[in-house]
């Protein structure tokens, strides 16, 4: 690994993940800067970090271990962002945690020169826009970037070299979708549907198993990677266990709503309906329970501290046109590649209709989606 002195130089370098599948392609978020693109369209995902800044800067202050040294780089201490998309809300983030290290350090009673540098490591899949997130890299900051695209559900990085684990709004990503939901033969076929709803428990279930077994292998990569007495930060978006469908709404359900809008499509003529009941989103919401369990599952981390966090992000929405530029964002790879890009905009359209008809998804009083903070403590060896 080749390293520039100036902490403001981007070093670059390949992971060592191999994505399992080429869907795993089409993860990555609309690219650069425009109109249309993930850094404009955001904002939701970013009132998580906010609140979720004391908890952080608490736990780095009073849990992380910074005794043990990197077995590659003794001299760096290392941090990884595992699913920052083009940096507009990896880069809040990572000034949180790194001055959090700095100051435990310091606390520590090292003089400045005994400090370790920090060095930061900006993961996503192999598609996504580096580009657009090392332009904007800030220009006042105290690490080196170092670029490591790769599948996140798979080792990355060397032996015990990860000192800090992040990760937040990536994790309700699949690895892939499960495969007996689009099975016609399978009691869990998701016909005329996109993702799971309440109603059908044979896909939901297909959905959990599979998220639980994404997230376990997430954790065994970074067992492997992280040295003992690290810690882990994930922001993960959630749902309730109850919440009333009638009168209140979670991110299932507006995707759901953006399902029905290709039903309808389909129903006119624009595609074939074996073309809806072939599309199912790779997505998992999980509930405070479920995550709670498969973390304990772990063991090679503690679950030191979980909360519950009601995100502020909801309030940025105010607008169907927002809602939609939102989902766009996140969606439109996922979308043409499969319906093609012809139908993107009468999609959306349709969509921003049917939000406009529904007046409950206006209001982010309604919205009972959450998102779970864990922070978790790498065992020692």
């Amino acid at each position: 690994m080749e390293k520039m002195s100036s902490k403001k130089t981007k070093v670059d370098i390949m992971g060592n993940g191999v994505l399992p599948r080429r869907t795993l392609d089409l993860y990555a978020m609309n690219a650069g800067d425009g109109p249309r693109s993930y850094v404009q369209n955001s904002s939701y995902q970013r009132g998580a970090v906010d609140i979720a800044k004391p908890i952080i800067e608490e736990e780095i202050a009073r849990k992380l271990d910074i005794k043990h040294r990197s077995s590659t780089s003794p001299n760096g201490f290392w941090v990884a962002d595992f699913g920052c998309s083009t940096g507009h809300n990896s880069f809040p983030a990572m000034q949180i945690i790194t001055r959090a290290i700095y100051r435990k350090h310091a606390s520590s009673g090292l003089i400045t020169s005994q400090i370790p540098e920090v060095f930061v490591l900006f993961n996503d899949v192999i598609t996504n826009d580096f580009n657009t997130l090392f332009t904007s890299l800030p220009p006042r900051r105290r690490y080196t970037a170092i670029r490591l695209p790769g599948d996140f559900h798979s080792r990355l990085l060397p032996e015990s070299s990860l000192h800090f684990a992040y990760s937040s709004w990536a994790l309700q990503w699949l690895t892939q979708v499960p495969k007996e939901v689009a099975e016609r033969d399978s009691p869990a076929w998701n016909n005329r549907a996109i993702l799971y709803t309440r109603d059908r428990k044979e896909v939901c279930d297909a959905y959990l198993n599979q998220y639980a077994k994404d997230i376990e292998a997430f954790m065994e990569a970074r067992a492997v990677e992280m040295v003992s007495g690290g810690l882990m930060a994930i922001l993960v978006p959630a749902v309730p266990a109850f919440w009333n469908p009638e009168t209140e709404y979670t991110i299932p359900s507006d995707l759901n709503l953006l399902g029905s809008c290709l039903v309808d499509m389909a129903k006119t003529g624009k595609f074939s309906e074996a073309k809806v009941d072939s599309f199912n989103l790779p997505f998992y919401f999980t509930t405070p329970e479920q995550l709670k369990a498969i973390l304990e599952r772990s063991h090679s981390f503690t679950l030191e501290r979980l909360e519950i966090l009601n995100n502020p992000g909801k309030y940025t929405l105010p607008s169907v046109n927002a809602r939609a530029a939102f989902y766009r964002a996140v969606l439109e790879g996922l979308l043409t590649d499969h319906f093609g890009s012809d139908i993107i905009d009468e999609l959306f359209t349709l969509y921003m209709e049917k939000l406009a008809a529904l007046p409950v998804f206006l209001n982010p009083d309604k919205d009972k989606s959450t998102v779970i903070l864990a922070v978790l403590k790498r065992r020692s060896e």
